[in-house]
């Protein structure tokens, strides 16, 4: 048994001792071929080499670093009889250079640096810029991150090299940097910002970094323009400009793609949540570099109403100026008040709201959720700054000041998140307070017309009841909501939307904010006043309104009764078994109940009936005491 264990151990060592010796003999060969080329294209120009040498050079040079070999790659390379050849070349051993360099535990590190850093100075830049971009590209967040932070540095100086014709490769080098940054996940907490555990707050740091001094370079180009047409000399002007423009263009593509990621889809942290935030001081950078490269943002901001000059360059304006970024970017200003000092006080708040409803109906038109978050907030920023009462009823003629509200409607409906649909309805009702009080009649009406939810039009009824009683309180009147003007509105409160056959249960808020309004009406005012109209006006609500709601009250109550019977007498007949029966409510049909769970709902839908009933005897009643007076 002995004997087979050392036997068996034997015949391990001796496989592992063949895989070293071939171990061995590849590098021994590979560092050969590779002295061999290096040594044969010593004697030619570097337009000469053939194809083979370049394959010869990379596939050689390449297993010498993997093997372990890189002292003498180091040696061969910065031997000056073969800096022809690293110029032409050595680009090509940028790939196992830099997996060395991310492993950053690899015994060879010092000599693989010391390759790499040579070959940023020797080799020609537009070469270099396509093998490092190569090696950007990976699939998980944490290589990517890492490959970011090793390369974003030698890219900048790579870029640097090529002078005023560096616009288009800093475009494209921007552009995969940005591609790679949307592979990393977004922190969502405080802790994970602070801890960096995605590793987005390090990479946003070194890509401001690596932006700096292209932003600089911009500024100083558009100080040098001014300051050439103030001289007068025009024709330096023009020749230097198409550069310029296409370096500012590139720059206005980067900072306009930061705003919309990660800037729109992070959530920033305020500065007594988080004294020092990464992603907020990226957010201020991209601002200031906007204003840097000649992007006012004011001019940004309020571009929906502002026209702006024609300008030259390779991109249309909705190219140019994405409108997710714009609304990121006021968002940025109006919320969190960054770079906010730059805007003149001369901007009213009426002004203000105007332009960010064109970013507000675009945040809050998308499913997203944090785009949705950053509308409200933004919508609440742009309203607590105005007057209750202020807005007046021309500005409903704006198509933003409808949809808005119609787009709210659906986030307090149909969000999946509970805060934003609270925090929807608080916005919703934040903006029916600053309209004056013809903007809040004409703004009711639209929505009685346009909305098909139950809740929204009792939410709108409710609103409406508020400013009669406000209307008829001693010093408030006002003609909106009292007398002629206010019985249209009144006409389309008071009605079914489906006459005896509207679905009581679908429909219960509206209906019961209806029967409040007519019943505080009726105790309110005075038949011998008369001053909202409802007395003279009482008669058609009989007809339109009350009439078919007792039908109804009745058909609802017999088909409801009539199903309790059925479900107890089928429990009855299967007492022992649990059966399962589906109802539905409206048009939708709820999960499968239990028949203890649907007698449950029929109960409660009845006491809903007895509810509305109730009511309307009590307006009957009030009716006949304020009529015999």
């Amino acid at each position: 048994m002995c004997f087979l264990l050392i036997r068996s151990l034997l015949s391990v060592l001796g496989g592992l001792l063949c895989e070293h010796k071939a171990h061995l003999k590849t590098a021994a060969m590979a560092l050969e071929q590779f002295s061999d080329v290096v040594q044969r294209c010593q004697a030619l120009p570097d337009d000469s080499y053939t194809t083979e040498d370049h394959d010869v050079f990379t596939i050689a040079g390449r297993t010498c670093i993997e093997e372990g070999n890189s002292a003498q790659v180091l040696s061969i390379v910065l031997d000056e009889k073969n800096q022809d050849i690293v110029r032409c070349m050595g680009w090509n051993l940028l790939p196992p250079l830099i997996q060395v360099l991310l492993k950053k535990e690899d015994k060879h590190l010092s000599q693989c640096l010391a390759v790499f850093n040579h070959l940023l100075k020797t080799c020609r830049p537009k070469e270099l810029l396509i093998g490092l971009l190569e090696q950007l590209e990976h699939d998980d967040p944490y290589s990517t991150a890492e490959s970011l932070h090793l390369l974003l540095n030698p890219l900048q100086k790579v870029l640097l090299c090529l002078g005023s014709s560096k616009a288009s490769s800093l475009g494209m080098t921007l552009s995969s940097v940005l591609d790679q940054v949307t592979k990393l996940p977004l922190p969502h907490t405080k802790e994970q910002e602070e801890d960096d555990v995605f590793f987005l707050c390090r990479c946003c740091t070194d890509l401001t970094d690596f932006v700096r001094p292209f932003v600089q370079e911009a500024r100083q180009n558009n100080l040098n323009s001014k300051a050439g047409c103030e001289s007068g000399d025009k024709m330096a002007g023009e020749q230097d400009r198409g550069k310029e423009d296409e370096l500012r263009t590139e720059l206005l593509k980067f900072c306009m793609k930061t705003l919309s990621h990660p800037l729109l889809e992070v959530q920033l942290k305020d500065p007594d949540t988080l004294a020092v935030s990464p992603l907020r001081n990226f957010a201020t950078e991209i601002l200031n570099s906007l204003s840097a490269i000649g992007e006012p943002l004011p001019s940004l901001v309020y571009q929906p109403l502002l026209k702006r000059k024609q300008v030259p360059g390779f991109l249309e304006e909705e190219v140019r100026y994405p409108k997710e970024s714009l609304a990121s970017l006021a968002h940025l200003v109006f919320v969190h008040h960054l770079a906010s000092d730059t805007f003149p006080s001369v901007f009213s708040p009426v002004f203000s709201l105007r332009c960010n409803m064109e970013h507000i109906c675009l945040l809050l038109s998308r499913t997203d959720e944090s785009r949705i978050q950053k509308g409200l907030e933004l919508y609440e920023k742009s309203l607590v700054r105005l007057e209750d009462g202020s807005l007046p009823a021309d500005l409903l003629e704006i198509r933003t000041l409808l949809t808005v509200p119609q787009n709210l409607v659906k986030v307090m409906t149909i969000c999946q998140r509970y805060d934003l649909r609270t925090r929807g309805l608080k916005v919703f009702q934040l903006s029916i307070d600053k309209f004056n009080t013809e903007a809040k009649y004409n703004f009711f009406q639209y929505m009685l017309k346009t909305s098909s939810h139950s809740g929204v039009e009792g939410y709108i009824i409710k609103n409406i009841k508020n400013q009669v009683d406000f209307a008829l309180q001693a010093g408030n009147s006002n003609t909106w909501f009292e007398g002629v003007h206010l019985l249209p509105l009144l006409r389309k409160v008071f009605i079914l939307p489906d006459g005896p056959e509207t679905d009581l249960l679908q429909y219960l808020d509206r209906i019961m904010e209806s029967l409040n309004l007519l019943r505080y009406l009726i105790i309110r005012d005075k038949v011998t006043e008369n001053q909202t109209g409802i007395w003279t006006e009482l008669y058609k609500i009989e007809d339109t309104f009350m009439k078919p709601l007792r039908v109804g009250v009745n058909m609802s109550r017999a088909h409801y009764e009539r199903e309790l019977h059925n479900t107890m007498e089928s429990k009855k007949s299967k007492a022992k078994e649990e059966s399962v029966l589906s109802v539905s409510v409206g048009d939708e049909k709820l999960p499968n109940m239990t028949s203890e769970s649907q007698i449950q709902a029929l109960h409660s839908a009845l006491h809903t009936f007895d509810m509305i009933e109730s009511v309307l005897v009590r307006i009957e009643e009030l009716t006949e005491v304020k009529e015999s007076l």
